[in-house]
């Protein structure tokens, strides 16, 4: 099956998951959803990914969700940037998620990253999603 936007699968994909309650998900592998994927690992927001080879060869990643106290940690996860409109921002005009309480991930010439590590590394780009 072809998907225009592969990032929005995935979020897509963890958002149904979340809804359920299930713990694990699986989400076809590529570059740019390992990337995204690191950055909610390093915030906290998933426990682990791993990727699998499924039996016919092809490469997945089994996300581990996160819980606390049986609710799940991600709130919301939004796709901000998509294939028909595209969203940048220059550093200083980063938007807060939350007041804060939330990340922006953002694609930028200096790799995928979250909005406060964007702003130390004083570099803007591409705002992929929002997750609180």
């Amino acid at each position: 099956m072809s998907v225009n936007d592969p990032l929005g699968d995935m979020l897509t994909r963890i958002r149904n998951a979340l809804m359920r309650n299930k713990r694990n998900v699986n989400t076809p592998a590529s570059a740019l959803r390992r990337r995204v994927l690191d950055v909610l690992k390093s915030e906290g927001y998933i426990r682990d990914y791993a990727e699998v080879e499924m039996p016919t060869g092809l490469k997945e990643f089994e996300i581990e969700l996160k819980y606390f106290e049986g609710d799940s940690v991600i709130s919301e996860i939004k796709r901000i940037s998509k294939p028909g409109r595209r969203v940048y921002s220059g550093v200083k005009d980063l938007p807060l998620v939350q007041n804060g309480l939330g990340i922006a991930i953002l694609s930028t010439p200096k790799g995928v990253m979250s909005d406060s590590t964007a702003r130390e590394s004083n570099v803007g780009g591409e705002i992929l999603c929002h997750v609180s």
